[in-house]
Formats: C-alpha cells, structure tokens, sequence
C-alpha cells in the first residue's frame, strides 16, 4: 500500500472531481493543452517525442504519420503569459517536455530550463533529487513574491520514474515497482512541503493550489480499462484536486471537468480583467468551486474530443474518443469501428452499446467528424505491420502490462 498523507491533506481541504480529464494519454500533448487552453489535436501535438521510440523493431510502434509537432508554438498563449500580463510573477519549475525552447520563451519569468523527463542532469532516476530541488526553488520563489505582496503562478511538475528493463524475479517487487514507489513518495512529500510554506508564508487565505496528472496510470489502474497510451478511461481519468479560499473542504463533484478548463477557470479565479485568447476551448469552472461542485460549465462546444492517431500500447491501435454527458465514443481507425459507452452505470468500459443505441452512435460519430474537421486534425495511416495479438498495455478489464515499458 502507498500512502500519501499530504495528498489526503490538500484533498480534505478542498474540491476533489470525480470526473477529472486529461486532454490526452500522453504526457507532451496534455502538457500543451493544459499550457493553452487549446487540444492537442487543435495543436497537431498529439504524441510524444517520436525520437524516443525507437524504430520498426515492434510492428505496434513503428513510426507512421502523422508525424506530430514537438515544440509548442510561441504563437500560443499560455497561461503564464496571460497571467504575467496581469501583474502576475510566474515560475515554472520542473518537468516541461513541450519543446526545447525554455519556459521563459512562453511566459514564465523563471525556470529551470526546457527539462525532459530526465531533469536537468538528464539521468533515468531523477527523482527523489530533483523533487527536492525542484520545489525548493518553487519555494524560495514563492517567499520572494510575497514579501512583495505580488501575485504569483507558480508550476511545479515531478519528474517520472524511468525504471530499469527486467524485473524482480521470483515473485518479489521488479526495480521499475521500487521506483514507482520511491517516485510517490518523493511527489507526496513536496507536496507536504509546499502545503506548509503556503501556511508558514501567510498565503492560504489568497492561494489557490492545483493537483492534477497529466495522463492515466502506466500500469494497471481497475476498474478503469486500460491506462496511458489508450483512450480508455484508464489513459484519460485524472486525479483532480483543487483547494483554496471559499471552497468547501472535503467537498466533491460530479461535474466533468478537463485540463482544457484550467486557463479560464485560473484567469476567473485571478480576477484577470484582459480578454481571453481567441479559441479557447474549456470553460471557467468557478461556480462549481463555490457551490460545492454543483451547476454547470459552459464551453464552446458541449462534447469532449481526445484525438489520438497514434500506434501505441493500445492493441486497437490509432483512436479517437467523444464524451457528451454520460455517453462516450470510441472510434478505432484500424477496424472502422464504433464502440458505445454509458460511463455513469459502466466506468470499466465492458458493455458496447454500439449495436443497441445506433443513433448515438451516430450523432456522436458526427459530432467527433464536425470537430476533428474544425480543428483540421492530423489522420492516422494505416501500418501495414500492425498485429493486434502483440502484447501491449491495454486488456481490457483492467489492463495488463506488456513486454516493454516506457515511461514519458
């Protein structure tokens, strides 16, 4: 068992939501949607550093188009900049991985460099290190904005655990578990750390605090089918934790909510009074904070679309999916298929209702068409190679690890 007090502390002092997502089940693409308020596939950011994946050695993974973008245009708005522009100080500490131009270049006023998932010495096991370092550079930031009563964005993002190929053998713990491990706790602990400067610097009463992940469990995560790489709810389903002044401690919500959320629910929370970037696509999320995670978010558009064309460890390959409500559509590009779900009686994803309810299927499906058209999202070609009996991370039921782990 794990244990993570300080997460149950930020948790009990505020807004945990039931229906968290990320933008996608890759780190590089949620990264940017979380930084923009626009979709990975708005972006054609849909993968992660493709020099990273080797090359035709597994049919699964052998590079296909569309190849995606690997730097966050400096076109794009991001939070930081938005909030900067407002008189915020803003600081961005740790892992970046949208790019190798730094932070500072999309308006952060400090960093520690465009870190990958290595940190900055760019080692497999960065962490509990880098952790350390990391937030004690987003502390000694946060001292110095306070004692000059200026307002503040700080990001801080952990590092992941690489973990070493092998395992542990005769039934114990493999290396990659010890690392996992140590990887919480190093997580768990900063956070404990921030939660008491906050309190130590007198800031509580005008701080916000953020917890979120940018992707699905690595591994297996059940009920949930499947984890990060695949559009299951496994690969999209996110912790999401918001505390701060004037939300109910302890308090939940049903209400869903996206990482694509996070730039105009910040800029309504930072009483910002300069027009929102053009395009965004999430919606302000404040009302659910102060009315115990009860009302409604109003957006652009009322589906939820993760476009992921993409051979990874689903044994499906390239999909896409839509939520509207309650429902959620799979689109798998190497069958054509349409695969249905209720998700408020069937989380696990187990029951298709594709064959029952074709006019869902349907007014979804065009929804996901009218959109993916919108954004002019990059398609998947067909890998002639592709085996679906490769083992990969995804079975459904709960997942099943695969013969290779890779951790971005």
């Amino acid at each position: 068992m794990v244990k993570t007090p300080n997460l149950e502390r930020l948790a009990n002092s505020g807004m945990r939501f039931a229906r968290g997502y990320a933008d996608s089940p890759r780190c590089t693409p949620s990264r940017a949607a979380m930084f923009t308020g626009h979709s990975a596939a708005s972006l054609h950011m849909t993968f992660i550093n493709e020099g990273n994946r080797g090359g035709g050695g597994e049919p699964n993974t052998k590079l296909l188009p569309p190849h995606a973008l690997m730097e966050l245009p400096a076109s794009e708005v991001t939070i930081a900049g938005y909030l900067r522009k407002a008189g915020y100080a803003t600081a961005h500490f740790g892992k970046w991985h949208v790019g190798r131009v730094d932070p500072t270049q999309h308006g952060f006023d400090e960093s520690d460099g465009p870190n990958g998932n290595g940190g900055p010495e760019n080692v497999a096991n960065p962490n509990p290190k880098q952790a350390l370092a990391m937030t004690a550079k987003g502390i000694d930031f946060m001292e110095r904005q306070a004692r000059l009563h200026r307002p503040f964005y700080l990001h801080m993002s952990h590092y992941p655990s690489q973990g070493e190929k092998g395992g542990g053998g005769g039934g114990g713990k493999s290396r990659n578990e010890d690392f996992g491990l140590q990887e919480i706790s190093a997580m768990d602990s900063t956070l404990g750390q921030v939660l008491d400067a906050v309190e130590r610097l007198g800031l509580r009463g005008n701080t916000y605090i953020l917890y979120t992940t940018d992707h699905g469990t690595p591994g297996r995560n059940p009920p949930l089918t499947g984890g990060k790489g695949t559009v299951w709810e496994g690969g999209l389903r996110v912790p999401f934790i918001l505390s701060g002044p004037g939300i109910a401690a302890g308090s939940c919500s049903q209400v869903f909510v996206s990482a694509l959320d996070l730039f105009p629910t910040f800029a309504g929370l930072a009483h910002a009074t300069t027009p929102l970037p053009a395009g965004l696509e999430g919606g302000n999320f404040e009302s659910l904070l102060f009315n115990k995670g009860v009302g409604v978010v109003k957006r652009p558009r009322e589906e939820f679309v993760v476009h992921f064309p993409h051979y990874d460890k689903d044994v499906l390959g390239p999909a896409s999916a839509i939520i509207l409500g309650n429902y959620k559509l799979i689109r798998v590009y190497e069958t054509n298929q349409r695969k249905l779900f209720d998700l408020s009686k069937d989380i696990a994803e187990q029951n298709d209702l594709a064959a029952q309810m074709p006019g869902k299927v349907a007014e979804l499906d065009g929804r996901l068409n009218a959109y993916l058209q919108l954004v002019t999202a990059q398609m998947p070609v067909p890998n002639p190679n592709f085996d679906p009996s490769k083992p990969a991370e995804l079975k459904q039921g709960g997942g099943k690890r695969g013969r290779k782990k890779e951790t971005l």
